[in-house]
This record gives C-alpha cells, structure tokens and sequence, in this order.
C-alpha cells in the first residue's frame, strides 16, 4: 500500500499549500487528488515534487504491508 501520509508533514513544515502545487507550480487536480486517496503517481511527478519541496522520495511516499 502507497501512503503518501510523509508528503502532508512535508507540506506542512514547509508551509505549502496543494493549492501552491497547483497554481505555481503547475501540479494538475487530478494529481492532488491522486495523492489525497494514496493512488499511484509518475515517477515524473514523484521527481517534481522532491524538486519542489527540496526533499528526497521517503519524504513524500511511504510503502506499507497494509491493504486499507
């Protein structure tokens, strides 16, 4: 199970908002909402993001045994 609940903290501490992702720097809707309900993501996005928030991947997604 992906769980993406390392990004929010990430988001959190660095005060960025999903709407920041979205307006400036271009991170779509569906992607957001992606990641809201833990479903898979690109690579490409996984890169933009870590670009963005100047962090690595495990800073962002979390791979557990868990089928929720």
């Amino acid at each position: 199970m992906i769980s993406y609940a390392p990004l929010w903290e990430t988001m959190k501490k660095q005060n960025i908002s999903t709407y920041t992702l979205i307006k400036e720097h271009n991170i779509s809707s569906r992607t957001i909402h992606n990641l809201k309900h833990n479903k898979s993501i690109t690579l490409y996005t996984m890169e933009r993001l870590c670009s963005i928030l100047h962090c690595q991947a495990e800073s962002i997604v979390l791979f557990t045994n868990d089928k929720e």
